[in-house]
């Protein structure tokens, strides 16, 4: 069996993810029992959710455990298998099995991943994974965007927001997006169809929100949280509909996350604000796949993946998620595709 490299959490952060509260370490690889695979991870996934799990807050699954392999999701290839369900080479994705160079999985936690024509490997990591049910569910179930409705989207050129936008955009929506530089806003209007884009380091974006969404916000996509949630939230009609999906701004700060800060607002205008999660999703992937596989394979749902090399690089490439130093899905390339 090789050795294993793994990050270990051996503290919990204290506001940003400092040297030492993750250890890169190499252990050894038990050997396998009937029914399991070694899978030789490919890609890591990097999202704003891993700052949730190293703390020890009330959250949605049980924090990591200090000496525990961080948690996160990979795809990778069988290299061993007593499997007779997944033999060596299949392509699959393990789920949460961590930021490790090796897992040793069992074929009942396992999915085989879909080899569709042209499509690559990191599609499956983002607008084929979790990144693209969490923009279909959080829109489609939650936003329910109406043709001629005004959506705003933050955090919109990231992997779920900018595939969200582009999923009410197909529905016949408005679209504004949220987003941090010129480069990013342009790659919202030009490249994916947004009805506008508002830099958020450079523009008031309650009086850029006034000038684009003159009758006011039906959908408001929440991914950040803190005053651009305020500026939205404070903009929106009657009866609209907020998926929240998450509040990066955040995630370093100690203490209770805040809410709109008029929340008498919500009330008066009848306003739908719901949190979800991925995962109370899973079970209805499918129709979520039925529609988003189509899409890609024709053209028409666009996305980028960021790809930091070496799995050494992981505890640094975690910090772009909350300084934006990153084009769409944030991966790491844990070894060479097969």
């Amino acid at each position: 069996m090789p050795v294993n490299r793994q990050w270990i959490l051996r503290k919990r952060p204290v506001g940003d993810i400092a040297p030492g509260d993750l250890e890169f370490a190499e252990t050894a690889i038990r050997p396998l029992e009937a029914g399991e695979v070694l899978i030789r991870n490919l890609y890591l996934s990097l999202d704003p959710t891993n700052r949730i799990w190293m703390s020890d807050q009330d959250q949605y699954l049980p924090p990591v455990e200090l000496g525990q392999v961080m948690r996160g999701g990979t795809i990778g290839v069988v290299e061993a298998s007593r499997s007779q369900r997944f033999p060596e080479g299949t392509i699959v994705n393990a789920g949460l099995s961590g930021w490790q160079a090796y897992t040793v999985g069992h074929e009942g936690m396992l999915n085989a991943v879909p080899a569709l024509p042209g499509v690559p490997l990191t599609a499956y990591m983002s607008v084929l994974g979790a990144t693209g049910l969490t923009a279909w569910f959080g829109m489609t179930d939650i936003g329910r965007p109406q043709p001629g409705e005004t959506v705003v989207v933050s955090a919109a050129a990231g992997a779920v927001g900018s595939v969200a936008g582009q999923i009410a955009k197909l529905r016949g929506a408005r679209v504004i997006g949220i987003a941090g530089g010129p480069k990013k806003c342009a790659w919202l209007t030009d490249e994916l169809g947004f009805d506008g884009a508002i830099d958020y380091k450079t523009e008031d974006v309650g009086a850029a929100l006034d000038r684009l969404c003159p009758n006011g916000i039906d959908v408001n996509f929440e991914n950040v949280g803190g005053a651009i949630m305020d500026a939205v939230v404070g903009r929106m009609n009657n009866f609209g509909r907020m998926p929240l999906c998450g509040m990066i701004s955040g995630y370093n700060a100690e203490g209770a996350a805040g809410g709109p800060s008029d929340f008498g607002r919500v009330l008066m205008h009848r306003l739908l604000i719901k949190g979800f999660i991925v995962i109370d999703y899973l079970p209805r992937a499918a129709e979520a796949f039925a529609e988003l596989a189509p899409l890609v394979l024709e053209g028409k749902l666009k996305w980028k993946a960021h790809v930091v090399d070496g799995l050494e690089n992981a505890a640094d490439a975690v910090q772009r998620l909350f300084t934006g130093d990153h084009d769409g899905k944030l991966l790491v390339r844990v070894s060479p595709e097969p």
